[in-house]
């Protein structure tokens, strides 16, 4: 007698669940940022979650294999727990690629955060 298979688990998507922790502690960083869509196309269309403040700090994009905030000034923000993981060689942003199972230093991303806060203020004076 053949054994009956076992029907799949559902696996929660560590996605969504990374991304709703990153966006807690984006609203704690940042609590006056907004958040808004941008780039609506057929191929996304919800759209690029961007936060605003005094301009755009960063964007947050969803991927197969990963997340990825981009910071718009990356390159002018301290960044000594070296955070900043992707986009390294551009001359004005800086990215953090979050994957499956990575630890999120939130000391650090929070520092990130209101550095670029900090910076975007700056920036209109």
């Amino acid at each position: 007698m053949k054994k009956a298979k076992k029907a799949p688990v559902a696996k929660t998507d560590w996605r969504a669940e990374t991304f709703a922790r990153l966006r807690g502690i984006i609203e704690a960083s940042a609590p006056d940022a907004a958040v808004e869509a941008k780039w609506k196309k057929p191929t996304n269309p919800a759209g690029v979650p961007t936060w605003s403040q005094d301009g755009i700090l960063f964007t947050g994009e969803t991927y197969k294999d990963k997340i990825k905030l981009t910071f718009a000034h990356g390159a002018a923000l301290p960044d000594p727990a070296g955070v900043f993981n992707a986009s390294l060689d551009a001359g004005t942003r800086r990215a953090i690629d979050f994957r499956e199972g990575d630890k999120i230093n939130e000391k650090a991303l929070k520092a990130l955060i209101r550095a670029a806060v900090a910076f975007n203020a700056g920036k209109k004076k």
